[in-house]
């Protein structure tokens, strides 16, 4: 049942949201990513207005240029809607309303996108569907072949392809998206500081830091025993490809250096790429000598610039070491430059030198043979572009019956795409470069026809292999940046972007092919890099080439064979790779460090390696693209492969992870020991804090014995001082009761003091505090007491019938012989049976207390 059109009142931003709700309930029970429960209506391009639910998915200053909805992924038989952004294509499915990874792909990873027409299936699998289906094919630079479908009397797909149009083909610089977006909070420093503090490095200069103040007023031109750096390409006038600041030898001057330029190819000039800190060996880099076809042409300037390389070993002392002249090349391919003005080295016109051919094909061999990798993984694998072509699936039977010698045939083709031997060859020459630097101190220089692609892929990884610095991660950033960027390998070439100065060397590739194509259901169609008709002069002209991709495919090979000997991770390539490959960052845009410096694309572009490393701060150590298993100790110093090591194979993580997502999975025993790893050290934190909790528990425990020992001792005092009390207060009771005083006391507040000579006298009551008297003999009351004393003064004969006075009257030595008693003049006083001086007046008698110690201690 045909949908409804939706009403012309209704809002734009509402359509995805509404072309669901009409689907019916079952038919999303029935499973909305098939073909079968979608409906189909003449919808035209809709606005730019963002569709509801669509705005959590963009990013910043991300727009949408064109809506396809109801379109469904091929690879994987999944309806959902595709946008076209000024800065990817945008695939969410209709079911679960999230990104399909598959078919999202930024543009600039976009090699080619065609409109296609299939022809009828062999099987009987969509004989009743494919007739109406209208396909866009997108080829990848990444691996990944994506077809998308859509149902004929539509114009969506012609939206879709004009927006594709428009957007992949940027006629300048500016219109990308990284200019778009603005760096926000991915700002970089400026790259020109960050290679003169790995220039410092190279030299023992590390504690001199860069500086813009230094590049203005060129105080970088700094040197050791052998080298120095130069800034006499500071104005990109000597060669507008090399950087603005390089190494030489120290001996050599710019006037020199100038000279030996006009000898190379683009005054690409031997310049010194990496010096080994002990021996002084050097990897050196330049482009191939203008020799011509006589191979007879000679500079002085160029040979006594090479012959400066080869320093004398032992500190100086020892014979001058020898010199290896790496031709990244053919040597027939050489010679054949001859005929340009080109050519090879004579090793009899540069001092102790030997001269050794790699045999390295060029950019063009690299791009074929990867395309031709990606026609094979993308046939043979489990979500191919056209639905059908893996044996795993739909029984087998596009394998011609599963026969052995079918499979055979089939699987034989990833031989015949080359790509494997490539990267063998460019592993096998960076290994022997580093082999003679490490083994005999030798000096290298590297060169092919201009020196910016095979080149740097062997200056670059020998140098990965001789210092452990390139094996980090801000050892492999500076690597990337001194020998790629800064020595101006052309990544808007290779990659098929536009220049500062336009659209250079643009693929054909790119532009929107006739919709007479078709895509074969056979499992051994033509290859997706036929190019469209009518294009062979432009197909002459392109320099599109994945030798970046290549490289980073053998640091990857060699993280494999050393996995304790880098820091960062497999999935950290691939990152690396997809945000090179997608252009969202200004790092790899434009041919060389002058024409990005022209562009200000540090200033106006986010950074890359900012980006990634505030990736791996969300995470911690435990970040994904950490090398779970990285021991710097392990391989503290080069890394010499043997020759039966360098066999490289398939890149699990990057080269399947679109046709064979399952069998990708090469890191998931990295991630579960980096789970489990990470389970241990959440563990050892927690132990860490309940030994912490614990260690503060035992302190305050020893705080509070000692307060509670204190306690006990100021209790013990205060037992010892009541004790004291208590007798004092006994002393004085008796002193008192041998006067003929009778004392009581009482808990009460008050006490009271009674006195009367006779008992028939009016005893005087006194009802005060005793603490003190005023100067006029009154009692001064304080605050109350809870101890309460009550005095009585007794009559004569009330005393002498009191036995301690007896006791008193007849063994007191004072006493008269008429028998009276003459306390107190007498100066005495009782104390239990024993008598003690005392000078006793009634003063001392109201001043005393129970804390004071009148009466001494016993």
């Amino acid at each position: 049942m045909a949908a409804p059109r939706p009403r012309p009142s209704r809002s734009r931003s509402a359509s995805l949201r509404g072309f669901v709700d009409q689907l019916s309930e079952s038919e999303k029970m029935e499973g909305a990513g098939n073909w079968d429960v979608l409906e189909w209506t003449k919808i035209e391009p809709v606005s730019r207005s963002v569709p509801y639910g669509i705005k959590e998915f963009l990013l910043e200053a991300e727009e949408i240029a064109a809506i396809g909805q109801g379109v469904v992924l091929v690879n994987t038989d999944e309806a959902g809607t595709l946008f076209v952004t000024n800065f990817r294509l945008l695939f969410v499915s209709e079911g679960t309303r999230k990104i399909i990874a598959l078919g999202t792909i930024p543009l600039a990873t976009i090699e080619k996108f065609s409109k296609q027409v299939p022809k009828n299936p062999s099987g009987p699998r969509q004989s009743d569907k494919t007739p109406s289906r209208r396909l866009l094919q997108v080829v990848g630079k990444d691996m990944r072949i994506i077809v998308f479908g859509f149902r004929p009397r539509t114009k969506q797909r012609r939206s879709v392809v004009a927006a594709l149009s428009r957007c992949t083909r940027p006629a300048r610089l500016w219109d990308l998206y990284a200019f778009t977006c603005a760096p926000s909070k991915f700002k970089g420093t400026n790259p020109r500081i960050r290679l003169l503090s790995e220039y410092f490095r190279l030299l023992g200069k590390g504690s001199y830091h860069a500086s813009s103040r230094t590049i203005e007023d060129r105080t970088f031109c700094l040197s050791n025993e052998w080298w120095r750096v130069s800034g006499v390409n500071s104005n990109y006038t000597m060669c507008p490809t090399y950087p603005f600041s390089f190494i030489v030898p120290k001996s050599i001057s710019d006037e020199e250096v100038l000279q030996a330029s006009t000898f190379r190819a683009r005054c690409r000039l031997p310049v010194i790429s990496w010096c080994h800190p002990g021996t002084g060996a050097v990897l050196a880099r330049s482009s191939q000598p203008l020799v011509g076809l006589m191979m007879n042409t000679r500079s002085n300037a160029d040979e006594k610039l090479v012959a400066a390389l080869c320093t004398q070993t032992a500190g100086g002392r020892g014979p001058r070491r020898k010199l290896y002249i790496a031709d990244a090349r053919p040597r027939k391919n050489a010679l054949a430059n001859g005929a340009m003005g080109g050519g090879s080295e004579s090793s009899s016109n540069y001092f102790q030198s030997e001269i050794v051919f790699f045999g390295i094909d060029n950019i063009h061999a690299m791009r074929d043979s990867f395309a031709r990798l990606r026609d094979y993984v993308d046939t043979h694998g489990a979500t191919s572009s056209d639905g059908m072509s893996s044996f795993l699936r739909n029984g087998g039977w596009t394998w011609g019956g599963g026969n052995l010698s079918s499979m055979s045939a089939s699987v034989s083709t990833l031989g015949d795409s080359g790509w494997l031997i490539h990267v063998q060859s460019v592993l096998a020459g960076s290994a022997w470069i580093a082999a003679r630097v490490a083994l005999e101190s030798s000096s290298v220089l590297v060169h092919c026809s201009d020196g910016w692609d095979r080149t740097t892929q062997l200056v670059s990884l020998a140098s990965l292999l001789l210092d452990p610095y390139y094996r980090t991660f801000n050892g492999f950033q500076a690597l990337v940046e001194k020998d790629w960027l800064a020595f101006g390998h052309p990544f808007s070439d290779r990659m098929g972007m536009p220049t500062i100065s336009g659209n250079s060397n643009a693929t054909p590739e790119l532009s929107r092919q006739s919709s007479s194509g078709n895509i074969s259901t056979s499992p051994m169609r033509s290859s997706s890099s036929t190019p469209a008709s009518g294009s062979s002069h432009a197909q002459t002209s392109n320099n599109c080439s994945p030798i970046f991709l290549q490289w980073v495919d053998c640091v990857s090979q060699l993280l494999r064979m050393y996995p304790f000997a880098f820091e960062f991770s497999s999935a950290f390539l691939v990152d690396f790779l997809d945000c090179m490959l997608s252009c969202r960052f200004g790092n790899f845009l434009c041919n060389s460090e002058k024409e990005r410096h022209q562009a200000s694309v540090s200033d106006a572009c986010g950074c890359l390696w900012v980006y990634l490393a505030e990736l791996r701060v969300s995470e911690g150590s435990f970040h994904v693209h950490y090398n779970l298993f990285y021991d710097p100790l392990k391989h503290d110093g080069s890394l010499l492969p043997p020759a039966a090591a360098l066999a490289p194979t398939l890149w699990p993580q990057f080269h399947l992870r679109w046709a064979c997502p399952s069998e990708a999975q090469a890191g998931e025993l990295e991630a579960q020991c980096r789970s489990m790893a990470k389970r241990y050290s959440e563990m050892k934190k927690t132990k860490e804090v309940a030994e912490r909790k614990a260690k503060d528990i035992t302190a305050s425990m020893e705080s509070l014995t000692a307060e509670l020992q204190k306690e006990k001792q100021l209790s013990c005092a205060a037992m010892d001082l009541s004790k004291r009390a208590s007798r004092e207060n006994a002393a004085i009771k008796r002193a008192i009761q041998s006067l003929g005083c009778k004392i009581n006391f009482s808990s009460n507040s008050d006490y009271a003091l009674e006195i009367g000579s006779t008992p028939d006298e009016i005893q005087q009551k006194f009802s005060s505090s005793p603490s003190r008297r005023d100067p006029d003999g009154n009692w001064q009351g304080e605050e109350k007491s809870d101890l309460s004393v009550s005095i009585s003064l007794l009559a004569d004969d009330a005393i002498s019938n009191n036995p301690i006075s007896r006791a008193c009257g007849t063994q007191c030595p004072l006493r008269t012989r008429e028998g009276g008693c003459k306390w107190p003049d007498g100066c005495c006083a009782q104390l239990g049976s024993q008598f003690v001086g005392l000078k006793a007046n009634f003063d001392a008698f109201d001043r005393l207390s129970i804390y004071d110690c009148y009466f001494g201690s016993e």
